[in-house]
């Protein structure tokens, strides 16, 4: 029953820190980043298929990313989708591929986004908080049900603090790299 705890724990926190981790790359750098449209969806055939499923996305120059789609015919779906996906970025359809020119970020906005950086990563770290806290209920409840001893819960208690702690750190580091980015 610990055993499955721990497992559930670990797998949840483990999926918000990779949550947070893509949220924070879809945030603009001045720099082209192939994150900031992969989030983009295409109304290919009817279905709503994700960009990098339709088209290779790359950064041939550190300010352009390019699109090209697997099949010509979907070029204007695609600029259509990067338009209304509201990322504040022009796609430029030259008929066989899609460029998008990353203007430079002024140092307001650069402020704006490490701002929405650290909003985004205390939001995960409150989902990992409120992880450990299901998790020690569960655990509490047990003992309570007298199948687990106080040794032991203590002991498990300590190894969930230690879970969290790992978790925490991994998105205070996320926060570290993308702020330097953000700011160079």
């Amino acid at each position: 029953m610990v055993n499955e705890i721990f497992k559930d724990t670990q797998v949840k926190m483990a999926k918000v820190v990779d949550h947070y981790r893509n949220e924070v790359a879809t945030i603009r750098t001045g720099r082209a980043n192939t994150g900031l449209v992969e989030p983009v969806r295409v109304d290919y055939y009817g279905s709503m298929t994700p960009l990098k499923n339709i088209a290779q996305i790359s950064t041939p120059e550190p300010q352009v990313i390019v699109i090209q789609p697997f099949d010509p015919t979907s070029l204007g779906l695609i600029e259509k989708a990067v338009t209304s996906a509201d990322l504040g970025l022009t796609p430029n359809n030259d008929g066989q591929i899609i460029r998008i020119n990353i203007p430079p970020l002024t140092e307001d906005r650069r402020k704006e986004y490490v701002k929405l950086a650290h909003n985004m990563i205390e939001a995960g770290r409150v989902a990992v908080r409120n992880t450990r806290r299901e998790s020690n209920d569960s655990l509490k409840k047990i003992n309570k049900d007298h199948e687990l001893s106080d040794d032991n819960l203590k002991r498990a208690l300590d190894d969930i603090q230690e879970m969290t702690d790992k978790s925490i750190k991994e998105l205070n580091g996320i926060l570290e790299n993308k702020e330097k980015e953000i700011l160079n």
